[in-house]
């Protein structure tokens, strides 16, 4: 369990990506090791963890993602994406994606912290129209919920899960103040 008192949450540039490869490759091995519904099915490693995260590279160089890691005592232990929409009729809107946080820092605030910085950041950027999806029944929609997050629908059978079940996806979207 995570003491939230020492956490930090840091926006990832692209010199920051690069030196924390390694750790988002571990956060992200053991999401999926913990059937954690994120687009990966197992068997899943750590080169596999290494070749998602290397095809953020531009993307986040860019702007385009922008990619937070929380820290706590100079270690990473959770991240997440704020993908800015790019088309010209989206001026407004952007995505939180890939809310990532290992299994033994749970439920210590750590997810929380991210997706206010998240939305921070979207704030700083005049986007005030947020969109996500998870895992039914995985464990983030309280998180979500408790945030103002507002559940718009539901795919049934919508991805697999790691181990290959079937899980329904459930969309948010929440309305920020500027």
């Amino acid at each position: 369990m995570s003491d939230p008192s020492d956490l930090a949450i840091v926006r990832l540039d692209a010199e920051g990506f690069a030196r924390h490869r390694a750790a988002l490759a571990e956060i992200l091995v053991d999401c999926v090791a913990g059937n954690a519904s994120i687009g990966f099915v197992w068997p899943f490693e750590r080169a596999d963890a290494l070749v998602y995260w290397d095809g953020l590279v531009e993307p986040v160089a860019s702007g385009a993602v922008r990619l937070f890691g929380a820290f706590q005592n100079d270690a990473l232990v959770g991240t997440v994406q704020l993908h800015i929409a790019g088309k010209a009729n989206q001026p407004h809107r952007a995505e939180v994606a890939k809310v990532l946080v290992p299994r033994q820092h749970r439920r210590s605030g750590i997810g929380r912290a991210l997706m206010l910085a998240a939305e921070d950041e979207a704030r700083r950027l005049g986007r005030w129209h947020l969109l996500l999806d998870t895992a039914r029944g995985g464990g983030a929609e309280s998180l979500y919920e408790n945030l103002g997050w507002i559940p718009f629908g539901t795919c049934p059978d919508y991805a697999l899960n790691p181990d290959g079940t079937f899980i329904d996806t459930v969309y948010y979207w929440k309305r920020l103040t500027l």
